[in-house]
């Protein structure tokens, strides 16, 4: 058996999920081959020691043979070796068998999540990634896991069929005819099954992404008092998977009652079809402990059969989830035939707002938040949208040269575990004065300098050491570090106070001067420092022009500044003092 994870889990087979279960069952052929040996020798071993009794009763008991019945003996005794051994050897291979099914559906699936690169946090919720990476690799290995033992019980239920046709056309017969109405029957009690399930499983992946963004956004709750509203909502969507797993568990208890009454009814059909013909001579002694031994094992392929139907519907469920997500487009797929992208600064427009950015511009964009993510993931070619840079559609160029040429900074950016160096400058492209400079930029050199090793200091994972505010301005460090061509940043100073934010408009303005930047923000002291300010209304640009000027002939535009920050109507005091405040050193 290879090692797991495997180096390479292949190429899947994405057009459905029985495709893909398929796929994968063909990867593990070998094992799935010896486990369903195993499983034939572990029940049909099974299968055979009734006759063995049956023939060491009549052969050797009733005639009083003592040969007969240590011969039979030695027998059931080789069948009991063949049992144990084949048992440990199957569920040894199961074990394997489950593992490498889940962990190549969990290498897919992480592996597609590093192709989709920065896009990922858009298309895919982080509680369906978790999902897919615990409880649906689970639920797939199982599938699999049960492959040798569902081999082993067709088999063994043709021996006994054959068995007990030989002696009993009645017994054999109903055999024939009542395991395919069992097997029909818990198919159809499983289909209310498996439909709760998946509804129980949509509201799990939901639930885990609302956990994340809680546990994510914890210090930023606490810091407004919003935690008690985010626990009340999080309460309430757990009751709701509470509820939906009760019905899951209703239907289960349903089916596993089934899964006892019909082979039971079963078991007593032929109990009593036996008994009757040993009262009327029909059989022998040890042909009636027959019966009864076949009536006793048929329970466990019965049950087999079941709960293989189950746990196949279970992972069809699981594979559909998965290939949602191994079916996204990575962004290398972008264009058929790429064309290169043009050199240097150039027009960036994105015609679904109107919204034109001319090279070398300082622009703010005023916008609800909603319009505002929107707007950037399109101007970051993160969405299939009608932009164009230099006159060429965006999702045409090479996406990693868009990639590179084209940042966009949002309040999902994250820091990575390791130095604050490397968290910072990734590639290793700058040295200490170009960082230095970044983090001035920034207005984080603070932050560094509080640090005991400084940018040396190792930090946890998305910076959890650090205020939102902190974190803000050491993203922002990294993106003026990279020094794109066109820089998007939604909300930059959110989580930063007055003093904070001028510096940092003043900073950055410096910073980026000769390069495109683009900032989506309402903030008054950005806006001052525009070179163009656009007013985004419904999703148009419904303005353009400077920040005063917009002041003095918008009223809309006033509004949106005065609700979104506080702000007295134009003309007042407060308002002059304000909108002033950009322009102080």
């Amino acid at each position: 058996m290879r090692p797991l994870p495997v180096t390479d889990p292949g190429k899947p087979d994405i057009r459905s999920a029985t495709r893909f279960l398929l796929w994968l069952a063909g990867r593990i052929v070998r094992p799935l081959s010896a486990a369903a040996f195993c499983g034939l020798l572990w029940l049909g071993s099974q299968a055979l020691m009734p006759v063995v009794i049956r023939e060491a009763i009549d052969d050797g008991l009733v005639p009083g043979d003592l040969r007969a019945v240590l011969s039979w003996s030695a027998v059931l005794l080789g069948l009991g070796v063949v049992q144990a051994v084949s048992g440990t050897v199957r569920r040894r291979l199961n074990t394997y068998i489950s593992l490498s099914a889940g962990f190549r559906t969990v290498q897919l699936v992480v592996g597609h999540a590093n192709r989709l690169g920065a896009s990922l946090e858009r298309r895919v919720d982080d509680g369906e990634l978790v999902s897919v990476g615990t409880s649906d690799m689970t639920t797939i290995g199982n599938a699999f896991d049960i492959v040798g033992r569902t081999v082993g019980a067709v088999v063994s239920v043709v021996l006994v069929a054959v068995v007990l046709l030989e002696q009993s056309a009645t017994l054999g017969m109903l055999l024939i005819v009542a395991l395919p109405a069992i097997i029909l029957t818990m198919g159809y009690t499983l289909r209310p099954l498996h439909r709760r399930q998946e509804a129980y499983r949509d509201l799990q992946g939901e639930l885990t992404s609302r956990l994340t963004d809680v546990v994510a956004g914890l210090r930023v709750l606490r810091g407004v008092g919003g935690e008690t509203s985010f626990a009340r909502s999080y309460r309430e969507r757990s009751q709701r998977v509470r509820a939906a797993g009760e019905r899951v568990a209703g239907a289960e208890a349903l089916i596993r009652g089934a899964q006892v009454l019909l082979p039971g009814l079963l078991v007593g059909a032929v109990t009593w079809i036996g008994a009757r013909a040993a009262l009327s001579g029909s059989v022998t002694a040890g042909e009636l402990v027959a019966f009864y031994a076949y009536a006793a094992f048929l329970v466990e392929p019965l049950g087999i059969f079941t709960e293989t139907a189950d746990r196949f519907a279970r992972a069809h469920v699981a594979a559909r989830r998965a290939i949602a997500v191994l079916a996204l487009p990575t962004e290398s797929a972008q264009g058929t035939d790429p064309q290169p992208m043009p050199a240097g600064a150039r027009e960036l427009i994105d015609e679904r707002s109107g919204l034109t950015v001319a090279p070398g511009a300082f622009l703010v964009v005023v916008a609800p938040p909603a319009d505002g993510v929107r707007l950037a993931d399109r101007l970051g070619g993160y969405a299939d949208a009608p932009v164009t840079y230099g006159g060429l559609p965006l999702t045409g160029l090479p996406a990693e040269e868009v990639r590179r040429r084209i940042l966009v900074v949002d309040n999902r950016s994250r820091l990575f575990r390791g130095p604050l160096r490397s968290a910072l400058d990734p590639h290793g492209a700058g040295d200490d004065t170009a960082i230095a400079a970044a983090l001035r930029a920034a207005v984080a050199e603070d932050v560094v300098e509080a640090l005991p090793e400084g940018l040396d200091t190792h930090i946890t994972a998305d910076g959890r050491r650090f205020s939102g505010g902190q974190r803000q301005r050491l993203v922002l460090a990294r993106a003026l570090l990279a020094d794109p061509d066109v820089l998007v940043v939604v909300d930059p100073t959110s989580a930063v106070d007055a003093h904070t934010e001028d510096a940092i408009g003043r900073r950055l303005r410096a910073a980026r001067a000769g390069r495109t930047t683009v900032l989506i923000s309402s903030s008054p002291l950005l806006l001052d420092r525009a070179d163009q300010v656009a007013f985004l209304r419904d999703g148009r640009v419904a303005a353009t022009g400077t920040h005063r000027d917009l002041l003095a002939a918008g009223a809309d535009y006033r509004l949106v500044i005065q609700r979104e920050t506080g702000e007295a109507p134009a003309g007042s005091a407060s308002s002059t003092s304000l909108a002033s405040r950009g322009s102080t050193e």
